[in-house]
């Protein structure tokens, strides 16, 4: 943990963390705080050797105030003093404001209807001080139709209902949580710093402060030994949490990954994409009597075609998996291939005689087959992360 406390640090300018959910693509981006405060996670590498900071309230002013000048030059408001022509804007010296000159313009492109607050943690601010910073964001751009963050369950179970309920009427419309799993095994040998619990506690919480919650799960994040018990616990959690959303997040393994190293050495079995999609079935099928959104928004994922509301869309989506394990074991490594190189969003592009033409190019190229595919999707698969 960083020891400067935030009242002693001096403003860097503008900032931006490294990180944000595929649904806050179009979001501007506020660093409330730098890293994770946890960060030891065995499968996560993204913020290894920094140190967790928080950010003075008055720099995030800073932040929203300087986005905000932009902003109005871009739009050519006429108390702004600018010509309402991006390419007619000088490009500021420092570098904090070439960073909010593009967050403004980005933002704007993408229709400024959203905020999503970084880095991993935000909610581990006092209440009071997340609240004026909402306060400020809504009273800066009176338009925004959400503020989103990331949070961790166990700071969430320590929050009192009453401050939830402030920043819910404070405009925090959203929060994203990492369950990863239900299991608490796995989740004690991912070092994830939470128990089942902890989730259950946390979620209801969330919910019952009416925020929007988004929990994620990750396939195959208990390995061969535990893929059952992932799926299944996994399910039976977030059955008892009903979250507005249920994110996909297929388990990866870079190269530094504490959990990688585990791979080389033995100690963790990571499964291929048709065990995978076995427990994902499970998972899926073991989910009943919530309402919640299925979303499998990210690369990673081997089937972006799930998307639907429980429990409409249930058999629907469960139908995907189970045609994609009907197949044959080439017609699988073709769209294994297809679908790790982009070419693929759906099962449905397997029949477009265009990109399954140039899917068999590389699997030809690469002398793709059964056995070896899901060492050549792994290979692909770190080129997303």
């Amino acid at each position: 943990m960083d020891r400067m406390t935030p009242a002693e640090q001096p403003y860097q300018g503008f900032e931006q963390g490294p990180i944000r959910p595929p649904s806050e693509s179009g979001s501007l981006l506020i660093r409330v705080t730098r890293n994770c405060p946890w960060n030891r996670c065995t499968f996560c590498g993204l913020y290894k050797g920094e140190r967790f900071s928080q950010r003075p309230v008055s720099h995030l002013l800073r932040d929203i105030d300087t986005v905000r000048h932009y902003v109005e030059l871009l739009r050519g408001r006429p108390d702004s003093g600018g010509s309402g022509s991006p390419a007619l804007i000088a490009l500021p010296p420092d570098q904090g404001d070439r960073m909010a000159l593009a967050a403004a313009r980005n933002w704007l492109l993408a229709g400024a209807n959203s905020v999503f607050l970084q880095d991993s943690n935000s909610l581990i601010i006092k209440p009071d001080h997340l609240v004026v910073i909402l306060d400020h964001l809504k009273a800066a751009f009176p338009g925004i139709a959400r503020i989103t963050s990331y949070a961790r369950s166990r700071t969430v179970a320590r929050l009192a209902d009453t401050d939830l309920a402030r920043l819910a009427a404070a405009g925090l419309g959203r929060i994203h949580i990492g369950l990863e799993s239900g299991c608490d095994e796995v989740l004690a040998r991912v070092q994830k710093g939470a128990d089942r619990e902890a989730h259950i506690l946390a979620g209801r919480k969330v919910r019952a402060a009416g925020i929007e919650l988004s929990e994620y799960y990750m396939p195959g994040l208990g390995g061969r030994a535990f893929s059952r018990q992932h799926a299944l616990e996994s399910a039976a959690a977030l059955n008892r949490i009903n979250p507005d959303f249920i994110r996909l997040r297929t388990l990866a393994l870079p190269d530094g990954l504490i959990l990688t190293r585990e791979q080389v050495g033995g100690g963790f079995v990571k499964m291929g994409d048709r065990e995978t999609a076995e427990e994902l079935l499970l998972f899926l099928q073991s989910l009943s009597g919530i309402t919640s959104r299925i979303k499998s928004d990210h690369i990673l994922n081997l089937f972006e075609e799930i998307d639907g509301i429980l429990p409409d869309d249930h058999q629907r989506m469960l139908a995907v998996i189970r045609r994609f394990l009907a197949l044959d074991p080439e017609e699988q490594v073709l769209y294994q291939i297809g679908r790790r190189t982009g070419l693929f969003r759906r099962l449905d592009d397997c029949r477009d005689p265009v990109l399954r033409l140039q899917a068999q190019q590389y699997v030809e190229r690469w002398a793709v087959t059964p056995a070896n595919v899901d060492a050549v999707c792994d290979e692909l698969s770190k080129r997303y992360i």
